[in-house]
């Protein structure tokens, strides 16, 4: 990407939604107005206990979802009945902030989301009570970066939504004006 690139949702945030929310909620600094703040995308891969090379893959297809390098989870501590050992990798997540955040979210809320079979909208009480939006994908597939012929599990992962929003209600307005399609 040159300099001088914004991602079209950074465009949209500034020249529209900024405004829209302050008017809405009636701030009187501009400071007040709620952004987003990052986007933590992680996915559990429970199989690496008894198969490493499932790791790499996940690893990879992460990498290429997000456009960043994912960081590998490891286990806390040891729980015989799962075979897990305390320091064995059992997932992969990456932390997305600024223009890579923005990228995403508009990748997500244009292309993957309308891919999902049976979608209906995203659950608007998903929200945890400080401004944060939680939400689940059961496959990978919803991504254009994913080759259907190259993929050998089907992985669900986590897509947590961060905002400076103080409030449900708030966030929620944010990420409707974003293009999050919440179901009534």
């Amino acid at each position: 990407m040159s300099k001088d690139y914004t991602p079209r949702l950074k465009k949209k945030y500034d020249e529209q939604i900024r405004d829209k929310l302050k008017e809405e909620f009636g701030y009187t600094n501009d400071m007040q107005i709620p952004k987003l703040d990052k986007v933590v995308i992680n996915m559990g891969v429970g199989e690496a206990a008894s198969d490493s090379k499932k790791i790499k893959t996940a690893l990879a297809e992460m990498e290429k979802i997000a456009g960043q390098k994912p960081v590998a989870t490891k286990a806390r501590k040891s729980i015989a009945g799962f075979k897990l050992r305390e320091d064995m990798v059992i997932g992969c997540k990456v932390t997305l902030r600024r223009d890579q955040m923005f990228e995403f979210l508009d990748r997500l809320t244009n292309i993957a989301l309308p891919r999902v079979k049976d979608f209906r909208g995203l659950n608007g009480k998903s929200f945890d009570g400080r401004g944060n939006f939680a939400m689940g994908l059961k496959e990978q597939l919803v991504f254009p970066e994913i080759n259907y012929d190259d993929v050998d599990d089907i992985r669900g992962m986590d897509i947590i939504v961060c905002t400076t929003a103080k409030t449900n209600e708030e966030a929620k307005s944010l990420l409707a004006q974003c293009g999050f399609p919440f179901r009534n």
